[in-house]
């Protein structure tokens, strides 16, 4: 199975409204309510590509209540094994422009979490790390997590031999790659905080070497760049879309995990990975992707190689 670990959980609430205007009020002409945060997403799309997935974490409070709930009901779900918490889960809000297909997107901070939830999490994490074949560790930390959270997981996943792949920002990036995790999958403003560079391909190359063994930096429209120690590539969509973006990166972040679960390539691996991104910014839900369109996608995505990894 692939173990998601999601320490900022999220109710994830989609308002769809003709046009968004300043300092007016909309009605708001569809909604949609699914469970959130980012490996919580990661593993929704696991799930839908037909591989065995664990969602950790936390949850708790009413909010944590119906984002069980709702993780619960999905077909051929995510198995739950969140940790639950005093505090109530964060709430996420993306409203969709119409008029435009732009998002507007609304983030609430989580809920404090005290010493012994946290090592509450770390006993679950231990029990269910054994079974793994891959573990993603997703999003931003709650209060009252340190900022090393991850880079002690990152230890704990390799001691046990378990592939690691880290998606994060800021401080908890900069310590979780000095961890020496198997893979990082920053944006490109992750990246360039990071580094300190702009230029996508100096700032990848100057992130595997502060400890990770591959970088796949997310470019947005652009797709995505990877260095690795077999080799550079870039890959992108045939033709930019307009969409809700909530959820792309989480997408990609699926597509590499399934694929390296399956034993492809990098070349298919990116590919996929761009495909379920690009998909995903099309659906109408944030953090859903349209299936059509990913299999149309799949063999029209551009994977280019380049020079060999520094």
């Amino acid at each position: 199975m692939i173990l998601t670990v999601t320490l900022n959980t999220a109710l994830d609430l989609t308002y769809a409204v003709p046009a968004l205007v300043p300092h007016t009020s909309h009605k708001i002409h569809a909604v949609a309510e699914r469970p959130g945060g980012k490996g919580v997403n990661v593993a929704r799309v696991l799930s839908a590509l037909g591989h065995e997935t664990v969602v950790t974490g936390f949850a708790g409070g009413a909010t944590g209540a119906v984002l069980r709930d709702l993780l619960g009901a999905l077909p051929h779900g995510p198995v739950d094994a969140l940790v639950a918490v005093s505090g109530n889960t964060r709430r996420t809000v993306a409203v969709v422009d119409g008029s435009t297909g732009d998002t507007t997107q609304l983030n609430e901070p989580g809920p404090h979490i005290g010493a012994d939830e946290w090592a509450a999490f770390l006993q679950t994490f231990g029990e269910l790390l054994p079974r793994a074949e891959a573990v993603a560790l997703c999003g931003s930390l709650p209060p009252g997590i340190h900022v090393g959270a991850y880079a002690e997981l990152i230890r704990l996943a390799r001691a046990a031999g378990v592939p690691v792949l880290l998606d994060t920002g800021g401080e908890p990036l900069r310590r979780g790659i000095a961890a020496r995790p198997d893979l990082v999958k920053p944006n490109a403003a992750e990246l360039a905080q990071l580094t300190g560079a702009r230029e996508p391909l100096r700032a990848t190359h100057d992130a595997r070497r502060r400890g990770a063994r591959s970088v796949v930096a997310s470019l947005g429209a652009d797709g995505l760049i990877a260095v690795t120690p077999e080799g550079v590539w870039r890959a992108a969509p045939p033709s930019a879309v307009r969409g809700n973006p909530t959820g792309a990166g989480d997408s990609a972040v699926a597509g590499l995990l399934s694929a390296l679960a399956e034993g492809l390539g990098w070349p298919e691996r990116l590919a996929r990975a761009v495909a379920l991104s690009t998909a995903t910014v099309m659906a109408p839900a944030a953090g859903e992707f349209d299936r059509a369109a990913y299999e149309d996608l799949l063999a029209r995505v551009t994977v280019e190689q380049q020079t060999p990894a520094a």
